[in-house]
C-alpha cells in the first residue's frame, strides 16, 4: 500500500508541464478574442467616430431607429432632421447610423 502512494506523486505540487499546459490555450484564447471582438469592434466605432465629425447641412441621414431625413441643423450634440415636408425632429448626434440613399426622382 505504502508503494502504491509514493509512485502517485506528491498530490499538491504541480508539474511544470501542466502549468504550460493550461497557460497556452489561455494566451491563444486571449489573442483569438482580441482579433475576432475587441478590434473589429474598435474599428467600427472609429468609423462612425468619423462619420459623426464628417456631417454637414443638407446631408441625407438614417437614423438607428430607421428613420430618413435631411440635416437642417448641426451642433455639437443635437441636429435637427427633417423626415417630412414640415415635419422636424431634433435627436442626439451619437443616433445617426449613417448615410441615406439619394433620393431617386
Amino acid at each position: 500500500m505504502v508503494n502504491l502512494a509514493y509512485a502517485q506523486g506528491a498530490a499538491g505540487a504541480p508539474e511544470a508541464g501542466s502549468i504550460m499546459s493550461f497557460v497556452v490555450p489561455m494566451i491563444f484564447m486571449v489573442v483569438i478574442f482580441y482579433f475576432l471582438l475587441i478590434r473589429p469592434q474598435q474599428k467600427k466605432s472609429k468609423e462612425h467616430k468619423a462619420l459623426l465629425d464628417n456631417l454637414k447641412k443638407g446631408d441625407r441621414i438614417i437614423t438607428s431607429g430607421g428613420l430618413i431625413g435631411t440635416i437642417i441643423n448641426i451642433d455639437d450634440q443635437i441636429v435637427n432632421v427633417e423626415i417630412a415636408d414640415k415635419v422636424r425632429i431634433e435627436m442626439g448626434r451619437p443616433y445617426i447610423a449613417g448615410f441615406a440613399p439619394k433620393k431617386s426622382g
